[in-house]
Parts: structure tokens; C-alpha cells; sequence
């Protein structure tokens, strides 16, 4: 396993006098993504969007893509506030909304399964990353929620549309302008999370299913399943029945019978 602290980019520009914020690990095929602000419950700042960015291109290639937070407080807690409140124009809060829905729109664009794992609560700008993952697994404990309307503010990563997506447009609007914070297991429900665990085997339940994901025919079922046409599906399909992974897997199935 290669744990990558970004040591390449420490001595440019971009960091000096930065602290590391955000880790990505690489481990045959499957990159770990995590948001390492546990003082501040993992809150966005603006070297983390920076670093989300970098982390994101050093993932790239991966198999898997998993985004994480660090401890077990919170996922991601939303805006780093005391930092954030520095922005004070319309011009401003509009570049900042671009900035951190551009990186959330990355995370959606990823070409490999994406997947959010909730090792803590996610509020706020924090649900908005949780939802830019195609799947969400999360362990019983954690609560979920766009509460941004508590701040006078509204979803502006791309996660109100995400939502509506996810639950509909009627539960969306209800969910988000209410900023209703809903329990795991009422979050699966409602088909915003997809999957609960125990807390004593989250973290090895999220690798594992991490793993089983982090493979070539899963990466082209996402594509597939964006929207494509009858054509691309069958060419996706056939790119993979001549693949040597295909005939590897099916002389194996044959052994077998």
C-alpha cells in the first residue's frame, strides 16, 4: 500500500506554508480520499478545496474512489465558517459556490465508482459532497442533513439538484428548506444513504465493499448507467468480453465445472 501525503507538491508554490489537509492513499486500484480536519469536524476551507482539487487529480486512474472524513465526529461538516465569513460581496460568494461546485461536479464525473463513506455527520455543505458520490454507506450513528436554511443560505454545490435526484422533488424542498437532519437509518429509507453498518464494522464494511467495486466492468455499469445509447452499451460490453480479465475469470469458471 502507498500512502500519498501530497509530499510531491510541498515544495511548489501551492504549499508552501500549507498544511496538509486532505490525504489520499492508493491501494491496488482503490483511492482513499480524506478530509483531515477533525478540529474543525472536517469543515471545507479554502486550501481544502485546493487540495480536493490536487487529490482528485492524483486519483486519477483509480478503480475506486472513496471520500471520507477524518475521526468520527463528522464527515464533513459543511463551509468552514470563521474562514469562509471573510466573503462579504455577491461577486465573491458566487466564486466560492463555483469553486467547491466544480469539485463536487468532479467527484460526480469521476470515471470509476465513487463513494461516500459517513464515518461521522454530514450538515450542510457536508451533505452536498455526501451526495456528489454515486453511493453512500454510513455508519448507524451519524445524522445527515442540508440545514443550510439555519444559516439564511440555501444548497449551492450542485447538492439541492443531487438530492431531488435521489428522493424526489416534493421530499427535496421539504428536506432542504425545512433543514431537516435525519437519523442513518430514516436517511436509508428514504434512499439518501444506501447502505448502514454497525459502527464497530463500518470501517471494515466500507473497505470491503470499496474493493468489490473497484474493478473494470463496474466502472463501465456507471457509464452505462449515466445515459448512453443501445450502441455505446453493447460497445462497453464488448470491450470487456476481450479483455484478458474476462477470459482469466471465465477459464476459471470453467476449471471449476
Amino acid at each position: 500500500m502507498v500512502d500519498i501525503l501530497f509530499s510531491e507538491y510541498k515544495n511548489s508554490n501551492i504549499w508552501i506554508g500549507e498544511p496538509v489537509v486532505v490525504d489520499l492513499e492508493l491501494d491496488d486500484g482503490l483511492a482513499v480520499l480524506t478530509i483531515d480536519r477533525p478540529q474543525a469536524r472536517n469543515a471545507i476551507a479554502p486550501e481544502t478545496m485546493d487540495q480536493l482539487d490536487e487529490a482528485l487529480d492524483a486519483a486519477k486512474g483509480a478503480r475506486a474512489l472513496v471520500i471520507r472524513g477524518a475521526g468520527d465526529k463528522a464527515f464533513v461538516s459543511g463551509g468552514d465558517l470563521k474562514q469562509l465569513a471573510a466573503i462579504r460581496t455577491l461577486e465573491g460568494a458566487a466564486e466560492m459556490a463555483w469553486r467547491m461546485r466544480g469539485i463536487c461536479d468532479r467527484l460526480a464525473d469521476f470515471p470509476a465508482p465513487v463513494i461516500a463513506a459517513l464515518n461521522g455527520h454530514a450538515f450542510g455543505g457536508g451533505a452536498e459532497v455526501a451526495v456528489a458520490a454515486d453511493i453512500r454507506i454510513a455508519a448507524a450513528d451519524i445524522r445527515i442533513g442540508f440545514n443550510q436554511v439555519a444559516l439564511g443560505i440555501m444548497p449551492a454545490w450542485g447538492g439541492a439538484e443531487r438530492l431531488s435526484a435521489l428522493v424526489g422533488r416534493s421530499r427535496a424542498l421539504l428536506l432542504a428548506g425545512s433543514g431537516t437532519i435525519l437519523e442513518a437509518p430514516e436517511a436509508e429509507r428514504l434512499g439518501l444513504i444506501d447502505r448502514v453498518l454497525p459502527r464497530d464494522s463500518f470501517e471494515e464494511g466500507w473497505r470491503t465493499l470499496a474493493r468489490s467495486l473497484a474493478n473494470a466492468p463496474a466502472a463501465r455499469i456507471k457509464h452505462v448507467l449515466s445515459g448512453v445509447t443501445p450502441t455505446e452499451a453493447v460497445d462497453a460490453f464488448a470491450h470487456l468480453w476481450i479483455s484478458d480479465e474476462h477470459w482469466a475469470a471465465a477459464d476459471r469458471a470453467l476449471k471449476k465445472k
